[in-house]
């Protein structure tokens, strides 16, 4: 669904002013929610309790919406097309039964209200906005083509399009499907940044004591403790201990880094081997975490050129579909009769749905994004995105993004009267009890040359 829509359905709705900390989105009904008029784009994460949060789930389930219509709408749109006069006369087969015309308006009727329930809902809140789109467009060909088949089943003579309605419905699900599963893709990617997050802190009152508190209650100027292998719950300023703090899921620097008095500490990054008291000094959204999670939940909201030309495209499509057909209706009620006139409007309609852009679009989105998630790509702008094309040199500041971190041994030069295991053999015995990261290299060589210390 593409974002612009999504803003104009939910304009009503400040999400940035809903208490999310005590939702658990994960008891929530989805089945009977229209995820189609959804908007993710205006919510304010970075003030957030990402902790009690089910944005997976949340989105699992319009996953599953989709897939489920999708699935359902499949089945019934096999029997309809078997029973297409349109599919009888292009393979030169016949199957007729008594009532075989009823059965079909029913299957159509339940693909019509089912699998195009979220075109429906969408289009009412175009129509609504004053914003015709693809909701629109949809809905137009999908109603056009269920009116005239009902008729042509009941009142007059005519070959419906239950076979092009059924069909129509079933691609735009698959469209959305696709594009719901990559929305999820990448919002898992915002799931692995809220889980850095910890959810308890040991806080220092005055006297120095210990007590365990809830992250959210912690406030500028409060003092906690650290301890080896732990989580930092907030940002904050080191004013006692000495340690090396893994930064890698936040600033993208494979190396840990030396920390002691006096430096800053980011939330959700990992302390080393030392224990490190800090003062709080950012919570909720002011924190580093917070703002890069708001990044990224707008880079997942932000259309991209092809978008753009698609809902461009869509709009005045839909006025050029809503004249042409009107044109073609007056023209031949008086060229021939109403039933010819009717049957060549809603031809117009439906082939003034665009199939290929339905799915083009998604697809694209979908492919872009898994592949992109795969090789460890922050997508923040997709227009820069789609412009990477054109690229001919990259420059990097640091090497620290693009290493793994891991020291290690290279090469051990012995001079005259000792030899390489016997180098190894004394510098592995001294740092086989060290948590540095450059000595713990030195150790995984010499367990891999099996020294003896």
């Amino acid at each position: 669904m593409n974002t612009k829509q999504h803003k104009e359905r939910n304009k009503a709705t400040d999400h940035s002013k809903m208490d999310h900390g005590d939702m658990d989105h994960s008891k929530m009904d989805h089945d009977d929610m229209d995820h189609s008029k959804m908007d993710h784009s205006d919510m304010d994460h970075g003030g957030m309790n990402h902790g009690d949060m089910g944005h997976g789930n949340h989105h699992e389930h319009m996953v599953a919406d989709f897939r489920k219509r999708f699935w359902v709408a499949l089945v019934f749109t096999i029997p309809i097309t078997l029973l297409s006069e349109f599919m009888m006369m292009l393979f030169n087969y016949e199957i007729s039964f008594v009532g075989d015309n009823i059965l079909l308006f029913l299957m159509s009727s339940f693909v019509f209200f089912y699998g195009g329930k979220p075109f429906l809902t969408g289009a009412w809140s175009e129509f609504k906005s004053r914003t015709p789109g693809m909701m629109m467009l949809i809905s137009l060909a999908i109603i056009s083509a269920y009116i005239y088949s009902s008729l042509t089943t009941f009142f007059i003579q005519g070959m419906d399009f239950y076979f092009e309605l059924a069909t129509l419905i079933l691609i735009m699900l698959l469209g959305h499907w696709i594009e719901m599963k990559s929305q999820m893709g990448a919002s898992r990617a915002l799931e692995e940044l809220i889980k850095l997050m910890p959810k308890e802190a040991h806080k220092l009152d005055k006297a120095g004591n210990i007590v365990e508190v809830s992250v959210e209650d912690l406030v500028p100027g409060d003092r906690i403790l650290v301890k080896s292998g732990e989580k930092v719950p907030l940002d904050g300023k080191i004013y006692e201990g000495q340690s090396t703090v893994d930064e890698s899921m936040l600033t993208g620097e494979s190396v840990p880094v030396e920390k002691g008095p006096g430096l800053d500490a980011i939330g959700g990054s990992i302390n080393g081997s030392g224990v490190l008291k800090i003062e709080v000094e950012k919570t909720g959204g002011e924190t580093y975490l917070a703002q890069v999670i708001q990044m990224v939940n707008d880079a997942q909201q932000q259309k991209s050129r092809s978008q753009g030309l698609a809902d461009t495209a869509a709009k005045w499509l839909f006025y050029i579909a809503l004249v042409i057909g009107v044109i073609t209706f007056v023209y031949w009620i008086f060229a021939a009769d109403l039933q010819f006139a009717l049957a060549r409007m809603v031809t117009v309609f439906v082939i003034a749905c665009p199939h290929a852009l339905g799915l083009a679009v998604p697809l694209v989105n979908a492919v872009s994004t898994s592949i992109a998630a795969r090789k460890g790509l922050l997508i923040r702008n997709r227009t820069q995105f789609e412009d990477a094309r054109r690229i001919d040199r990259i420059v990097f500041d640091k090497t620290g993004t693009l290493t793994e971190g891991n020291f290690g041994v290279t090469d051990i030069i012995a001079t005259d009267g000792t030899t390489e295991e016997s180098i190894l053999s004394l510098a592995y015995s001294v740092e086989s009890q060290s948590d540095h990261p450059i000595a713990k290299g030195i150790v995984r060589e010499g367990e891999k040359r099996r020294v003896d210390l």
